[in-house]
Order: structure tokens, then C-alpha cells, then sequence
């Protein structure tokens, strides 16, 4: 037996009903007999003209090859674009939706994190203007079909057997990462091949690209041509911690500054010891008004946002600052040091920032997260 939506084969998880056999793995998801024959999604065809677009900025020469490479690639093979944090993996695929949308075929952008749906949405919205856009994650299903789909992983249940292309945004980060559920769902909702789009690709994508069922582009180049910035690492007692994240912040005034710590709680504390001294903002996993708290953010209202790996990935802010309050933490791993780190410097106004990892001990995962910045930036030069 095999579930037709999670691809599950444990027998443990199957269960007889009085309608017959079903997986109780992804039941969350509604259930789904296994006597029933899977039929596609019906979707409409994308309208005609949807394929064209616009981009905000001209791709540099490295960016416009690799566009062009994927865009062949996909035809005939699935395709990883690992590509540094900034490199603008979204453009990069730009020229491979249009392809498939000029073609009338179905594509869907799909991300882990609801937050970045709705960003991406407007960014996509004003690259094909002919084109009906939607988003779909918590908050937004009344509509779910458009000429281009953009959808949290959650979602993609709705969509078997319907996509042509699924471009599948970090599929490294939580809760993607080790679900076999969601795999599962991403596997049978396409009908096509996909793109994965990663910093920090995992050993299940790297062994794709090592067993060449999947093609891999790389670029560890931003599009304004400056280096990474790679993290200071400064080790200090715990009890003493607070006043080098002071310093730093006293050194940075008046500009943007992203504090990541590795939970909730320390968040909350540390949100109301900052808050005394500046205009500061804890954004979390627990955080109900995480859009409004970001739309401040960015808008200048809070100077400081202390928030968790919740805020790791898919974030741009102009001019950020960033500071990793005990790096050294088991919470984090390398991959997520690395986006961390991503954060500054990604846009042509500000190409450079700063970044302190703050660390109690020694820490192999902050040293080699640095390690890995410069050999990227060693292969751009």
C-alpha cells in the first residue's frame, strides 16, 4: 500500500474505515481513500499574455546565464539553484515561469513560511502585471487558482497532480525540513519537474545532485558585486553578554538592527531590557501581530527587532544590522547562521552591513558559518 497524496508505504499508519483503507499520516490534511483513484486539480489555463514581465532591475551577466540555464534545465530534469543569500534566486526564475505560462502549464511557488508568501505575492504581482497573481497560506484561501500560484508548503494538498513547474523556496528551512509529510504532498502535486531554491541546501538535495537526478546552478555572487559580510565572532561570559550587544548597538544608531536569539523567552526578556534604552520590537513564533511588527519595522518606527529563527530567511531590510545573542546556542545550526547573516547587505542602497555573532563558548558551527561566507566570497572574486 501506498498513501497517493504523502507517498507514506508504513503499514502502521494505514487504518480500515467502513469506506475502506486510508493514511492516517497525513489525515490532518483530510482524509484520502486508497481504493479512490487520484484526480488532477481542476485549474484554469493561465490566461493569454500572463507570461510577460518585467523585472526591477536588470540581471548582471552571471545572473542572466544561470536564468537561461534553468530555464532549459527544467524542461528535462529537476534543477537546484544553490545560490547565496541576496543573489535574487526569485529573478532567477522569472524567465522559467514565463516559459511554462506562455505555454499554458501551471506553476506554483511554494515557501514555508507564510510571511514570505504575501511579500512574494506583490513582488511576482509587479514582474507579470498581465498576470492574476495569488496567495494562498493561513488567512487566504477564498481564492485558490490564478494564472501563478504562490502557497505555503501547507497548502499544496489542495493541488495534486496540478503543477507543470513547482518551485519549491528552501526547502532546508521549518517546517519543510525532515517532514516526510509535506515531502510527500510536494511530490505528488506536480506533474512536472521542480525547482529548489536554497543558501543552504541539505544532504537529501546534495545527494540528488550527486546521483545526477538533479541539475545544480551555483552563484555566491549578490547582484551589487560586494563581498558577504562575513560574521565577527566575539566570545563572552554569559553573565557579561549584554553590554558587547550594547556596544554594538550604540555603534550602529540611528540604523536598522535584527537580534536573533535561540528561543521565545530570552526573546521577551531581552525585548524588555532593550526596550528601556531604545525604540525596540520582539517579533516571534508567538508574536499574533508579526505583519504589523515588520511593516514598523521596516518603516522605521522600531530601530531594533529582536525575534528568533522565525525572522531567518526571506527577509530584506535596507540597511539591517545583525547581531546572533548567543550563536553558540544548540538552536542553531550552520545553515541557520548562515542566513542570519544573509540578512545584511542585500540591496544595491545598502550592499554592506555588519554582523557580530556573540558566543559563550567556542563554536564550530559560528566558525565554520564564517568559513563558508569567505570560501563564497573567494569563489566570486
Amino acid at each position: 500500500m501506498q498513501c497517493p497524496r504523502c507517498l507514506n508505504t508504513d503499514e502502521e499508519y494505514f487504518y480500515r474505515g467502513s469506506r475502506g483503507w486510508y493514511c492516517r499520516r497525513c489525515i490532518p490534511f483530510g482524509r484520502v481513500m486508497l481504493e479512490e483513484d487520484g484526480e488532477p486539480a481542476a485549474l484554469s489555463l493561465p490566461a493569454e499574455g500572463s507570461e510577460e514581465y518585467t523585472l526591477s532591475y536588470p540581471l548582471t551577466k552571471q545572473q542572466k546565464e544561470i536564468s537561461e540555464q534553468c530555464a532549459q534545465l527544467i524542461e528535462t530534469t529537476d534543477v537546484l539553484l544553490h545560490c547565496v543569500c541576496g543573489a535574487g534566486k526569485t529573478e532567477l526564475v522569472i524567465a522559467s515561469i514565463a516559459g511554462m505560462l506562455e505555454k499554458g502549464k501551471k506553476v506554483c511557488f511554494a515557501i514555508p513560511r507564510r510571511q514570505v508568501v504575501l511579500e512574494l505575492r506583490e513582488r511576482l504581482a509587479g514582474y507579470f502585471p498581465n498576470a492574476k497573481v495569488v496567495a494562498v497560506c493561513g488567512g487566504h484561501t477564498e481564492v485558490t487558482d490564478g494564472d501563478l500560484i504562490v502557497a505555503t508548503t501547507h497548502q499544496l494538498y489542495r493541488y495534486f497532480g496540478a503543477f507543470d513547474l513547482l518551485i519549491l523556496d528552501e526547502p532546508d528551512a521549518f517546517p519543510f525540513r525532515g517532514n516526510p509529510v509535506l515531502h510527500g504532498i510536494a511530490e505528488t502535486c506536480r506533474r512536472g519537474h521542480m525547482i529548489a531554491l536554497s543558501a543552504t541546501p541539505d544532504q537529501e538535495l546534495l545527494k540528488r545532485v550527486r546521483n545526477g537526478t538533479m541539475a545544480c546552478l551555483k552563484l555566491n555572487q549578490r547582484p551589487h558585486g560586494h563581498p558577504l559580510p562575513v560574521p565577527r565572532i566575539r566570545i563572552v561570559p554569559s553573565v557579561f553578554m549584554f553590554i558587547p550587544l550594547l556596544l554594538w548597538l550604540r555603534s550602529h544608531s540611528g540604523r536598522p538592527c535584527m537580534v536573533f536569539v535561540p528561543s521565545v523567552a530570552k526573546a521577551e526578556r531581552l525585548g524588555i531590557l532593550l526596550g528601556l534604552l531604545s525604540d525596540c520590537a520582539v517579533c516571534t513564533g508567538r508574536s499574533e501581530n508579526r505583519d504589523e511588527l515588520i511593516a514598523a519595522f521596516r518603516q522605521g518606527k522600531y530601530n531594533v527587532l529582536v525575534c528568533t529563527t522565525v525572522m531567518e530567511r526571506g527577509m530584506t531590510i535596507p540597511g539591517v544590522q545583525v547581531c546572533v545573542f548567543e550563536a553558540d546556542s544548540r538552536i542553531f545550526d550552520e545553515a541557520s547562521l548562515v542566513q542570519m547573516a544573509g540578512r545584511a547587505g542585500r540591496t544595491l542602497s545598502h550592499p554592506d552591513g555588519d554582523v557580530l555573532f556573540l558566543c559563550r563558548h567556542r563554536s564550530g558551527k559560528a566558525e565554520q558559518c564564517a568559513v563558508s561566507l569567505q570560501e563564497a566570497n573567494a569563489c566570486a572574486a
